[in-house]
């Protein structure tokens, strides 16, 4: 029963982060005249102290002593933390230029770039329906590439970086409030530099446009960190098969929101397009699923080893 009521919670928490995952292009319309580096210079300002305030409530430093005597794990957090701030800026960027549903498609795309990273970096192989997945993604960027006229490069670059740091994140193995907390401590100093050199430069909207925007571009530390804290409570209460099948949420309410909310155009194309990668997410879901129902039908099935009795002595 307890376990049951454990999954349950992960379950809201993982709905919650996904939630606002997907419904966030709705709020950085809301800090324009704000360009994006100045909100991305606010967002990692505010994040960290978002998540100081985390980490002395919880008490939990002891971590950053060992960090601090790693310095290989300093220059990978250092890497991961420039990764996600191309990513971050440039989703700023995009849902402010009328680019959410090319932004959604990165993110539709990101499973499938993982995997191909999975077999170029990591030496991984592929069974036939991955295989599948892949061409058809494939397929899918030279529609849409015709469609736009150019290649998609908003949806590749939030792809290939997002899942760069997935896998500087597998190689750093640090919690999810720890590293975050690393991550915006090596972007802090540049980021209030630069926050600071707009205001001395008199191009700062920060205090130039009334306190209701002061206060929307403070709240940018809890837009980031509050997901990522239900994400990190989900990961922890359901298994991680029903985790990877809640991160299509978060694009498909993108999606959403680019066609219904923001009236972006989808011509057939794009609809072929995006159908393609649909198919391969769906192909992706289905062999994943299947693999571990044969994985734990093999557990189930295989006789327990009993452990040999020890003979008493003559």
């Amino acid at each position: 029963m307890k376990a049951e009521n454990e999954q349950r919670t992960g379950l809201l928490y993982g709905f919650g982060a996904y939630g606002m995952w997907g419904l966030v292009p709705l709020f950085w319309p809301l800090l324009k005249p704000s360009g994006a580096i100045e909100i991305l210079a606010h967002r990692m300002v505010w994040s960290l102290a978002v998540v100081g305030l985390a980490l002395l409530a919880l008490r939990r430093w002891g971590w950053i002593r060992e960090l601090l005597h790693q310095p290989r794990k300093l220059g990978l957090t250092a890497l991961a933390a420039t990764v996600i701030s191309v990513n971050w800026g440039l989703y700023i960027w995009a849902v402010n230029n009328e680019h959410v549903v090319e932004a959604s498609l990165g993110y539709f795309i990101n499973p499938l770039v993982s995997i191909a990273i999975g077999v170029l970096v990591l030496g991984e192989r592929l069974r036939r329906a991955q295989w599948v997945a892949v061409g058809l993604s494939f397929a899918a960027v030279l529609v849409l590439a015709i469609g736009y006229g150019r290649p998609p490069w908003i949806s590749l670059i939030l792809a290939f970086s997002f899942a760069t740091y997935g896998l500087i994140k597998k190689k750093l193995d640090m919690g999810g409030l720890e590293s975050l907390t690393a991550e915006t401590a090596v972007l802090f100093l540049p980021a209030l530099g630069y926050v600071l050199w707009l205001g001395a430069q008199g191009q700062s909207t920060f205090a130039s446009h009334g306190v209701a925007h002061s206060l929307l571009l403070a709240a940018t530390g809890l837009v980031t960190a509050i997901p990522l804290v239900f994400f990190g409570m989900a990961a922890v209460r359901v298994p991680l098969s029903t985790l990877g099948l809640l991160q299509y949420m978060a694009p498909v309410f993108q999606f959403g929101l680019g066609v219904l909310y923001f009236h972006e155009a989808m011509p057939p194309e794009r609809w072929a397009g995006f159908s393609l990668v649909w198919a391969a997410l769906v192909l992706l879901t289905w062999d994943a699923l299947r693999t571990a129902r044969r994985s734990r039908a093999r557990v189930e099935a295989a006789p327990a080893v009993l452990p040999t009795p020890a003979r008493e002595p003559a």
